[in-house]
């Protein structure tokens, strides 16, 4: 006797998990435009939405006769309706997956979508997951990189099914696969050695290349001969260039790169190309509180101190004198290859107005001024050339000099005399008391004679006692006669 159908279907249906939620394999029966019947083996077919089966690009890859699981929703009687769902089964083989994933440490395949606050978000097959951005690469970086919807492998790290929580790292698996790809780099490396790289990272001290799955550090002062500021004015991401291998770590898996060691040196021909004395053509290329920097070529330059800008404005921040890039004549002061340092002179091409001053005029000659500044020792005056004279307290008048300096103001107009000039020094004296004869000039000559009368007649007296000498009379009567 043949078993009914209605047995066989009861029979089937006791050997399924008939519990709301549970996985079950179903056979597709029919696809249209917006459904899709699958038979699971209950006594009723279930319908999913052809939108459950639309990938990431929305392409439907699903066709009559493709078995598929589906999460139960309900089962109902014969008489009634099964409600099955392709997305909940997704979802949930999926967090079956990741919790497997985060007890093995095996890592996971996901596609990394919009830049969210902290990070990235990324889509592991229908659970949505973060990514910080702190786990993003193997280095901190300033910007995030461009690696928005692409697909890449992560470590979980974290995960919360009641939160709907899922925290991945990048870094961990770039840092695995970089581990193995470094100890086999390393093995051919050698310090002296070109290798090709690419920018991978431009920070405020370097830059970071790829040698190939390992990076290495190429330190701004590697960067080139000439002085960097700004390691993104030499080079961009993505650049490739030829760097040398200056030293390497096996241990710590570090390496040292330079790219101007590849260059040739200039100051190799420095003593050969430039002489001290000699004036050559520079552009300004840093300006500091205590001078500025001249560029003589590309990796040579020089520095003006703040004394060698100018002859007369000693105490002005540089930047009153000269501007970044201005193109300029300088002096070579002093050249040191081992410290690699030359010194440079900038008033040094123009005229000193010193000596200009020294060669049209001299000592005793007349010369108008106004008064720069009034101190307690002197008077200032400005001169030819924008130099200054000073009269000291003492030349200013044959006495009461302090009362006399009371009656100027500064912006006079003062006629003064040369006292002295000493260009070595750069110091001018001048004198306005000397413009008038000395009051008393007659006072003083008497006061120098008389003591000199006195001394003679004491001093001669013992020798006209004792002789008869023809000129030591003679002078006996002469200083009678006077």
């Amino acid at each position: 006797m043949t078993e009914s159908f209605a047995a066989l279907l009861d029979e089937s249906l006791g050997t399924l998990d008939m519990q709301p939620g549970s996985i079950v394999s179903g056979v597709v029966l029919d696809v249209d435009k917006d459904w899709v019947t699958i038979h699971v083996g209950l006594k009723s077919e279930g319908v999913v939405s052809l939108d459950e089966f639309r990938d990431n690009a929305g392409e439907v890859a699903i066709a009559v006769g493709d078995e598929v699981q589906v999460a139960l929703e309900a089962v109902e009687d014969g008489y009634g309706e099964t409600r099955i769902s392709r997305e909940k089964a997704r979802k949930i083989t999926t967090w079956k997956m990741l919790e497997d994933a985060l007890e093995t440490g095996e890592f996971v395949t996901g596609k990394i979508q919009n830049r969210v606050k902290g990070g990235f978000a990324v889509e592991v097959e229908v659970v949505k997951a973060f990514l910080p951005g702190s786990l993003v690469d193997v280095r901190p970086v300033k910007e995030s990189p461009d690696i928005e919807y692409t697909v890449s492998e992560f470590k979980v790290i974290k995960l919360d099914y009641k939160r709907n929580n899922v925290v991945l790292s990048r870094k961990a698996v770039l840092e695995k696969n970089n581990s193995a790809v470094k100890v086999e780099l390393l093995k051919n490396l050698e310090e002296g050695q070109i290798v090709k790289g690419i920018v991978k990272n431009i920070t405020d001290y370097g830059a970071f290349v790829d040698l190939g799955g390992l990076d290495g550090l190429l330190h701004i002062t590697d960067i080139s001969w000439s002085r960097v500021t700004n390691p993104a004015e030499f080079l961009s991401l993505g650049d490739e260039i030829d760097v040398k291998i200056l030293s390497f770590d096996k241990e710590k898996l570090r390496v040292s790169l330079g790219l101007k060691q590849i260059q040739n040196d200039p100051w190799e021909n420095v003593e050969n190309t430039y002489a001290v004395g000699g004036v050559y053509e520079a552009s300004v290329s840093n300006i500091t509180d205590y001078g500025c920097f001249a560029q003589l070529e590309e990796g040579i330059e020089g520095l003006i101190h703040l004394s060698e800008l100018d002859w007369t404005s000693k105490n002005i921040h540089p930047s009153k004198v000269v501007e970044l890039e201005q193109k300029i004549k300088v002096m070579i002061l002093e050249i040191d290859n081992e410290k690699r340092r030359i010194s440079l002179g900038l008033k040094q091409t123009k005229a000193n107005p010193w000596t200009e001053f020294s060669n049209k005029y001299g000592i005793g000659d007349r010369v108008e001024g106004s008064i720069k500044s009034i101190t307690d020792f002197g008077i200032f005056i400005g001169l030819s050339g924008d130099i200054d004279g000073l009269i000291h307290l003492s030349d200013i008048a044959w006495s009461e000099q302090e009362a006399a300096l009371k009656n100027y103001k500064r912006g006079d107009e003062v006629e003064s005399i040369i006292l002295s000039i000493d260009v070595d020094k750069e110091r001018i004296s001048l004198g306005v008391k000397q413009l008038t004869d000395d009051p008393n000039a007659d006072k003083k000559e008497e006061a120098k004679e008389q003591p000199k009368k006195e001394t003679k007649k004491k001093t001669d007296a013992p020798e006209n006692a004792g002789t008869t000498n023809l000129g030591a009379l003679l002078k006996a009567k002469l200083d009678d006669k006077k």
